[in-house]
Parts: structure tokens; sequence; C-alpha cells
């Protein structure tokens, strides 16, 4: 086995399958613009390594990923990679990768983590994870892929539920809904994904990665049309960071007090 560290990341190679994992436990893998180079540094050495057949993406301590760092929202500070912002928040959900892409939720995934989920073609879910959308409770919206993707996934009115309250599902919930494939004990979480990431890199590579590819754009991810929702997004995103609402809401979070909204 090999290990490459990075600022906030680590990989890993073994057997044929990458694994990722995101290196900022005490912040609950919060994601700034170092988790961001860190994770999507990787998944390209990954991805450009023949022998890699599979990536897991897995986080450090009990959480999977708490999202978006609101204490560097707050403070005007980058979320993506510096030099690739064209990989998107956690350097993961826009990024263009031809080997499948395994989630291995660990713990909660929470605004940009549901996200990061929602970006990877499979996922495995520890029984006490849940996952969730809640940036409408800070005054955001989920602007990393999630409501593009989560309609997608699962019917619209569920899919609405999960957006519009902002509250999160556990992980039963998540499997009947098709978010993940597989549920088991937290300590199997990552076993059970490169499980998953062995049987995928035992098939052929080329068949892999055209077959990835044809999945995504049928289903929508990846079309032309895409890029359109991706610009519009950016647009309402850009606005919405403009106004005291969003403000408010990242100044609440960080003094641990409900936010008080204006509307304007």
């Amino acid at each position: 086995m090999t290990t490459t560290d990075a600022p906030a990341a680590t990989l890993d190679l073994v057997d044929g399958v990458a694994l990722v994992t995101m290196r900022r436990p005490a912040v609950r893998n919060a994601v700034n613009a170092d988790l961001s180079a860190a994770v999507g540094g990787a998944l390209e050495e990954a991805d450009a390594d023949p022998t890699v057949r599979a990536i897991v993406v897995t986080g450090e301590g009990d959480a999977f990923c708490a999202g978006a760092d609101l204490r560097g929202i707050a403070a005007g500070q980058l979320l993506t990679a510096p030099d690739h912002p064209e990989w998107g928040f956690a350097g993961l959900v826009e990024h263009e990768l031809r080997t499948p892409l395994i989630a291995a939720v660990n713990g909660p995934a929470m605004g940009g983590g549901a996200e990061i989920v929602l970006a990877c073609d499979l996922a495995v879910m520890a029984q006490t994870a849940v996952i969730g959308l809640p940036e409408v409770k800070r005054g955001l919206f989920a602007a990393a892929g999630g409501l593009l993707r989560l309609p997608r996934e699962i019917p619209q009115k569920v899919a609405m539920r999960i957006v519009l309250t902002g509250d999160p599902i556990d992980a039963a919930t998540a499997l009947r809904w098709g978010l993940v494939n597989d549920v088991v004990a937290p300590d199997d979480v990552v076993e059970r994904a490169l499980a998953l990431g062995r049987r995928i890199a035992a098939n052929a590579p080329l068949a892999l990665a055209v077959s990835k590819r044809l999945v995504r754009d049928a289903v929508g991810t990846g079309a032309a049309w895409d890029v359109e929702l991706w610009r519009r997004q950016d647009e309402e995103m850009a606005r919405l960071l403009t106004t005291r609402d969003a403000h408010e809401g990242a100044t609440a979070f960080t003094e641990k007090r409900p936010p008080v909204w204006e509307a304007r």
C-alpha cells in the first residue's frame, strides 16, 4: 500500500481501489479551500492511475462531512480549490472522473456533505448516520448540486420536503428512497465500500468508464443542458450572498443563536 499525505485529505491505494479520506475531524470535515484542493488533487491522482478501478470517499472521525465551513463563509473565505474552481465544492461535486466513485458515509452528511454523496455513483451509509440539506436554515440554498441532483434520484415531493424543511433523514429512509445502496454498522462502512469497490475493480476498465458515462448521461447528469442549470444556480447564489439574511444565517451559526430573518 502507498500513502500520499495532503493538507486536509489522504489518499490510500490498495487492490485497485483508492480511498480518499477527508481529514478535518475537529470541524466535522467541514469544507474549506484546503480540503477542496486536497480532495480534488487526490481524485485527480487516483483517476489518472491505470491501476485504480474504483474510488471510495469517506471522512475521518464521527462525521462524513458537515458541509461548508460556515465560519469561513462568514469571513468571506473561498471554499473551492484556489487553482481548480472547475472541480467545484470539496474538489468533487463538479469533478469529471472516469472512475466509479463510492461514498462511505461514516457519519452525518449535511449540506455540502450530502451533496458529495449525491455526486458519487454509489453510497454505503452507517446505520447511525443522517443526511440532509439544511442550507435554508442558514439563509442559503444547496448550491453544490443538491437542488439539481436530488430530484433526479428520488420523487419530487420527497425531494421538496428535504430541501424546503432542511430536516435530515435517517439511514433507513435514505435506503428506502434509493439515496444509498447499503446501510451497515458504523464500523463496517469503509470496509463495505472498499469491498464494493473491489467488486467493481474486477471488471473491464474501459467498459466501466463507458458504462458510468452513459448511465449519467441517461439521467441528465453531464448532459449539455446541465451547464445552463449550473450557470443559473451560480447566479442565484451570487445574488443571495449579498443579502442581509445570508449574512445573518452564517453569523447566527457562529454565535450559536437562532437567526432573525428580514427577507432582504
